[in-house]
């Protein structure tokens, strides 16, 4: 088989320590060296200078959760060609497995060229990246926190979600403030509701008719700061992102202009495939990379 880097390093990283697997080609003759390094910025830094000693130039490493990052972030400050592999296609022979094997197996396979590298973004677009995922998340936090209002209603027997589509928009906003400082009259209830509403007053005041009582209103209110506090969250994640997404802008700009592509989801976009597509082979790479079209799984002409 082709040997492609004689001096590299495999590296298996965990939560706690890195073991470092060094392998040179001298003479036709395979040598190796194995070291363990705490994952603390000082030992990883010691990593770094004894692969540098060692003439190391080419790194692998599987993308272990978040473990990965702080060591890509130190070495890549070096002189190596760094290569993060997915785990699931750099599996070692079962019953061999030991972080010393695991580390010598990621060294030889980088040593002739098999490991498909996995794609990492610059640093300006892992954070962009950060950031609407966590909006993403809040977003769906969002979500269960009305429904967690919705449910505190139906135990209250108010059927505002019958004859309002959002019941923390402002209409039911107004109505569930109203219900919490105490107000129980139906039709003083309804008289909040915007004219656009398409329910009838009468809808209204038959669904605003139910038994709230003190616990009832301690829940809404509850539910009520917690949603207030995650759309302050995602408002700040919104400004954040705004003030840094000038690197990009030409991009969403571009983007923006397909039909159905919002701004949002233009920056959602451009965090994840970043702005570089000569990451990218071919069209048909980035399209694979990001899910969107079928896997091949055929076997005795099965599929």
């Amino acid at each position: 088989m082709e040997l492609l880097h004689p001096h590299c390093a495999g590296l298996d990283v965990h939560k706690e320590s890195v073991v470092a697997c060094i392998r040179h080609m001298v003479d036709g003759k395979v040598a190796t060296g194995v070291r363990t390094f705490k994952t603390t910025t000082q030992e990883l830094m010691a990593l770094s200078d004894w692969l540098c000693a060692e003439g190391c130039t080419h790194i692998a490493m599987e993308a272990t959760g978040v473990y990965w990052k702080p060591v890509w972030h130190i070495l890549s400050d070096g002189e190596f060609e760094l290569t993060l592999a997915n785990a699931a296609h750099v599996k070692n022979v079962p019953g061999r497995k030991t972080d010393v094997n695991d580390a010598t197996w990621l060294a030889d396979l980088m040593a002739h060229g098999l490991i498909r590298a996995s794609f990492v973004p610059g640093e300006p677009t892992q954070q962009m990246r950060d950031l609407l995922r966590t909006r993403k998340q809040f977003v769906r936090e969002r979500s269960s926190h009305i429904q967690r209002i919705q449910k505190t209603l139906e135990d209250a027997n108010i059927k505002l979600d019958s004859v309002i589509t959002d019941i923390v928009g402002l209409s039911g906003r107004r109505m569930i403030e109203a219900l919490i400082a105490g107000q129980t009259d139906a039709e003083n209830l309804a008289a909040l509701a915007h004219g656009r509403i398409h329910a009838t007053r009468a809808e209204l005041e038959a669904a605003l008719r139910g038994r709230v009582t003190a616990h009832h209103r301690f829940m809404l209110r509850l539910h009520l700061n917690h949603l207030d506090a995650v759309d302050a969250a995602m408002a700040a994640i919104d400004k954040e992102v705004g003030a840094n997404v000038e690197p990009f802008r030409i991009a969403i700009e571009m983007l923006t202009t397909i039909p159905g592509i919002s701004s949002l989801a233009a920056e959602v976009m451009v965090s994840e495939i970043g702005i570089d597509m000569s990451r990218f082979k071919t069209a048909a790479h980035l399209i694979s990379w990001a899910g969107l079209c079928p896997r091949n799984d055929e076997s005795a002409g099965k599929r």
